[in-house]
């Protein structure tokens, strides 16, 4: 029996290690097995996105609108001139941009992959001007650069192979139906444990890389700083991190603090300062967080 277990967990590292294609993530270096390939992703991606924009109402400021989409495009151009000078021009074809502002008093902004990002008009008071917005799109556009989300369903596809594997390694050792269950269970609910710390990594690093491409397009790194110091702010999270999707604010502005001097080295300033106006009005949208914190 001992045996039998022996070689079912052997199977168990072999097909998940075998499973997808190795990818570096640009800035960090760090390397990733992805098992969703990038037409898919992209596809469920578009999908997704003109559904949500359907259901969305676009903000009727225009000039927050113009903001959104003239530092969004500063950074897209930034990034893309970044990832064909560093060995990754091939990834460019994977992007086509696009950045609304959408009416909601949510202060959280979202991208999907492909680079399709959305920025809710709630943040833009705690943004304030326009390089605390370049923070923001920074994080975003590092999600979709870094393949966050291929990441994540590869992981999610991961955890399920793995609890069903784990049923047939208790069926084969003569466990009773109802410990194979409990089992798989706890298995479950160790590995949603587990995948939350995942989410908090993608985190720190979107904030990471969302540092840098800020500096790269000429804004002052140095603003994020103050900016999740006001979102710390109107926080009203209790939330543990173990149990948490994001890090905490504390731990946020800690690595920013670290990653700084490695932004800096980038940073050429530009000279630009617009302020975000009050929009008149907001209504609720769909919320698809990425940058706020949840559980």
């Amino acid at each position: 029996m001992k045996e039998v277990k022996i070689i079912l967990m052997a199977i168990v590292i072999s097909v998940l290690a075998s499973c997808g294609t190795t990818s570096t993530v640009p800035v960090t270096g760090r390397k990733h097995k992805l098992s969703v390939s990038d037409e898919y992703v992209l596809s469920l991606s578009t999908q997704q996105y003109a559904q949500y924009m359907k259901q969305a109402k676009a903000s009727t400021n225009a000039t927050n609108t113009a903001l959104v989409k003239r530092v969004g495009q500063r950074l897209a151009t930034a990034v893309e001139t970044y990832l064909k000078n560093n060995g990754f021009a091939n990834e460019v074809q994977n992007f086509a941009w696009e950045f609304n502002l959408v009416q909601s008093n949510e202060v959280n902004a979202f991208c999907m992959p492909g680079g399709k990002i959305v920025v809710y008009e709630g943040i833009l008071p705690v943004t304030r001007d326009e390089a605390s917005l370049a923070i923001v799109l920074g994080h975003e556009i590092a999600h979709a650069v870094a393949k966050h989300s291929a990441e994540q369903m590869t992981k999610a596809n991961n955890s399920s192979t793995l609890v069903q594997i784990g049923g047939a390694v208790a069926q084969a050792m003569g466990v009773g139906q109802t410990a194979t269950q409990l089992g798989a269970a706890a298995l479950s609910q160790g590995l949603s444990l587990l995948n939350l710390k995942y989410s908090r990594d993608n985190e720190s690093e979107a904030d990471h890389m969302g540092l840098v491409f800020a500096a790269m397009a000429g804004y002052d790194p140095q603003v994020a700083v103050s900016f999740w110091q006001r979102m710390s702010a109107g926080s009203s999270s209790q939330t543990a991190e173990w149990l948490s999707s994001h890090p905490s604010d504390e731990k946020r502005i800690a690595d920013i603090q670290r990653h700084m001097p490695e932004a800096l080295s980038y940073y050429k300033p530009a000279g630009t300062t617009t302020t975000a106006k009050k929009s008149t009005k907001a209504t609720k949208t769909v919320s698809v967080s990425s940058l706020k914190k949840k559980k």
